[in-house]
């Protein structure tokens, strides 16, 4: 988007043409007819969920005020209604609801839907499952189909941006609430800065993206409320990129800086009474109040969302916890959603989410093919396209093409590893080099990818076996062990030793073959799978020595590339100002630095920042990355509607406007 336009926006409300189209569709009541009831949760259904009630279509009604008000709901919340257990649902909608844009009209022109259904989903996560993730993400502003290239209200109905770039003012919808029928207000703000954000007992260090322009010395945000709905935060320096933060930075979610205060406060040692916080501390076995707070206060970003202690908790997502066992958390439709289709039916269509916990990726793999999942974009992996193709009719699924919205098979090597002979050799960057020239990006794209990937741009991708052995016989490891490895400095056969939690199908294969190329330049590579939530320890703890994971490379303004991965420490002491881990050298300070710049600035400039990040990159090889510009394949029940079937969309855009998925009759 436009600095320039950005900056001078107004008020951003919604046109009287869109309040009129609005009203077009709201004339009639909703019609009350029995909800689709979902199975029971212990037990996956062998067949696909049924459609369930069509929403009434639009009239062509005059665009009154009455008319406006009068919005449709799932019939579920209907008969709660009729029940007295529910207030009705323009009641429980915001004055303004948002209509649902997460997907631009070039890549989704979503229809009108149906009510009810549910949607189960696969993962190979304890606590958490990345697609009700992102399908729940709910951010205060957002970017349709994540793109950045425009920023609209989300959450919130309005924003401003002062001319310098300083101060961000922000309008929440009036008449919005929380799942449990609270309003939302700038209490809501004030609590989650005051109470939480600049509490030091839950609060170690200011987040980084609070901080003014994105530095780890830059001075917090100040929160300064206006009246009930507005507020503004002021940074000290111009944060040109700071919406773009909101929108999509880290899928940021709301929750750090916008909590359910009057929830939340029963569990704060400063609003909780002493004999209610103490009898909660033994309800959840723990002994000090910060323990209790931490579990009961977790956003989808904290440490997973799949846990006991958040039923309850209220949210501003489309569908909210309903049970949690150690095989499946339920999510039933959140009845204050504040969104709505373009005819003023209250969004979600689906009534309810069955994620199901699936500890093995290729049982995963055998249940989607068997039709037991009605929606997978983060587990299906390329490397399985033709089997999933094959299996498309017996399944009842329909696999479509998307891009991949970041580099999956990224190769990093922990450059602050404390073994002085590993760091000799890595901090080397003619090493990295020699490694990276090695790679034989043609194999990898043939064989794991299917043609459906390119070489990488970011770093060299030019295969040269002489080169590389060149590199690694200038930097003394010439001499080699009896099977034709080499030696390291300390006289012992040098060993990259790769461990993965195998989080994608497509990353042992991976390993496999770098094992293979770099056998052909005497570097012995041994590769290790270990349990997930081990692995995300020692990543934490920086006691890895190789890995291989993700980063966001194709999304310019996320500025991910990988620091936990291969500079631990260096990260811990970037991001805590000096007080954690090891100062980094002057070049990745500076490249630090260029990175945090990406979102400091207006986006024209921060393209330009990012465009400087990847020459720094070019030039020294932090990590590796093999390819890029991948496809991804997602699987959705035939019957599902509003999926985009566009192959230049990024696939994880779907999860974003998962609210408008619906079953077709």
């Amino acid at each position: 988007m436009n600095s320039r336009k950005m900056s001078r926006r107004s008020f951003l409300v919604l046109t009287a043409s869109t309040s009129a189209a609005i009203a077009a569709g709201c004339a009639t009541p909703p019609t009350a007819v029995p909800p689709t009831k979902a199975p029971e949760p212990t037990k996956a259904p062998a067949a696909p969920p049924p459609a369930a009630t069509k929403a009434p279509a639009p009239t062509a009604a005059p665009p009154t005020a009455a008319a406006v008000a009068k919005y449709k709901e799932a019939p579920m919340l209907a008969d709660l209604v009729k029940a007295g257990k529910l207030p009705p649902v323009d009641q429980r909608l915001p004055v303004t609801p948002k209509i649902a844009n997460e997907m631009p009209a070039s890549q989704l022109k979503p229809e009108i839907g149906q009510y009810g259904g549910f949607i189960r989903t696969l993962t190979p996560s304890v606590g958490q499952d990345t697609d009700v993730f992102v399908l729940c993400n709910e951010p205060l502003i957002n970017t349709p189909g994540i793109l950045g290239e425009e920023v609209t209200p989300n959450i919130c109905e309005a924003y401003e941006v002062s001319p310098d770039q300083k101060t961000f003012t922000f309008k929440l919808r009036k008449g919005l609430k929380w799942s449990d029928g609270a309003s939302v207000t700038t209490e809501d703000v004030r609590y989650a800065f005051e109470d939480v954000l600049q509490n030091p007992e839950l609060t170690k260090a200011f987040p980084l993206w609070l901080r003014t322009a994105s530095k780890f010395d830059g001075q917090p945000a100040k929160a300064t409320i206006i009246d009930d709905v507005t507020f503004k935060l002021d940074f000290a320096e111009p944060y040109g990129g700071f919406l773009l933060v909101l929108a999509v930075q880290s899928w940021r979610n709301y929750a750090e800086f916008l909590k359910p205060s009057a929830y939340l406060k029963k569990f704060h040692k400063k609003y909780a009474k002493p004999e209610e916080l103490d009898a909660a501390m033994k309800a959840e076995n723990v002994t000090e109040w910060v323990g209790l707070y931490t579990l009961k206060d977790r956003s989808f970003l904290g440490g997973g969302f799949a846990n006991k202690q958040l039923l309850g908790m209220p949210t501003l997502h489309p569908w909210v916890i309903k049970t949690v066992t150690p095989q499946l958390t339920t999510f039933e439709r959140n009845p204050y959603y504040f969104k709505v289709d373009a005819a003023g039916n209250q969004l979600p269509y689906i009534d309810t989410i069955q994620s199901f916990y699936v500890a093995d990726v290729e049982v995963i793999d055998l249940k989607n093919m068997a039709g037991e999942c009605d929606f997978a974009r983060s587990n299906p992996k390329l490397i399985k396209l033709p089997l999933y193709k094959e299996n498309e009719a017996k399944g009842g699924y329909k696999m479509r093409l998307g891009r991949l919205h970041a580099t999956v098979i990224d190769v990093f090597l922990n450059l602050t590893y404390k073994d002085e002979t590993w760091r000799k050799v890595v901090q080397d960057k003619r090493f990295r080099q020699a490694l990276n020239m090695a790679i034989d990006r043609a194999e990898i794209i043939d064989t794991i990818w299917y043609g459906y990937a390119k070489p990488s741009t970011i770093i060299p991708g030019k295969l040269d076996i002489a080169g590389a052995n060149k590199l690694l016989d200038e930097m003394g490891l010439d001499k080699k062990d009896a099977d034709g490895f080499r030696l390291g400095p300390d006289g012992k056969t040098f060993v990259v030793p790769f461990e993965t939690g195998a989080q994608r199908a497509d990353q042992i294969p991976t390993l496999e073959l770098l094992v293979a190329f770099w056998k052909k330049i005497g570097i012995k590579t041994t590769v290790k799978k270990i349990d997930g939530s081990l692995w995300s320890q020692r990543i934490a703890a920086g006691e890895h020595q190789a890995t291989i994971f993700w980063s966001h490379t194709p999304l310019w303004y996320m500025g991910d590339l990988g620091q936990p991965y291969w500079a631990t420490l260096w990260q811990q002491w970037w991001t805590s100002g000096g007080k954690q881990g090891e100062e980094p050298p002057a070049d990745v300070k500076a490249f630090f630095t260029k990175i945090s710049q990406i979102s400091a600035v207006p986006p024209e400039q921060g393209r330009k920042a990012y465009d400087e990040v990847r020459k720094m990159m070019n030039d020294n090889i932090y990590y590796l990355v093999p390819v890029e510009n991948m496809m991804q394949p997602m699987l959705a029940n035939v019957k599902l509607a509003n999926v985009s079937d566009s192959e230049d969309v990024f696939a994880i855009g779907s999860n974003f406007s998962g609210e408008q998925f619906f079953y077709k009759k």
